[in-house]
C-alpha cells in the first residue's frame, strides 16, 4: 500500500506549502479589484471630481510610505 504522508526523506514540494502565499496574494488582488472598481463607479456617479478626490485623498498616505521607505 503507498505512503500518502511524507517521510524525512522526501524532499518533493507539497500542494499545502505555497497555499498561505496563494491565499495572500489572492486577497490582495481581490482588494486591489474592488478598490479599483469602486474608483471607477465614482467615476461614472460623479465624473470628473469621483476620478480626482480619491488621488487627491491619497497624498498624505503616500507621504508616509515615502517616509518609512527613506528611514529603512
Amino acid at each position: 500500500m503507498p505512503q500518502t504522508e511524507g517521510t524525512e526523506n522526501d524532499t518533493g514540494s507539497h500542494p499545502a506549502e505555497g497555499s498561505s502565499e496563494t491565499s495572500i496574494a489572492v486577497r490582495i488582488l481581490l482588494f486591489l479589484g474592488v478598490l479599483l472598481a469602486a474608483w471607477g463607479g465614482a467615476v461614472v456617479i460623479w465624473g470628473v471630481p469621483g476620478l480626482y478626490l480619491p488621488a487627491l485623498a491619497l497624498v498624505p498616505v503616500i507621504w508616509l510610505f515615502l517616509l518609512i521607505i527613506s528611514r529603512a
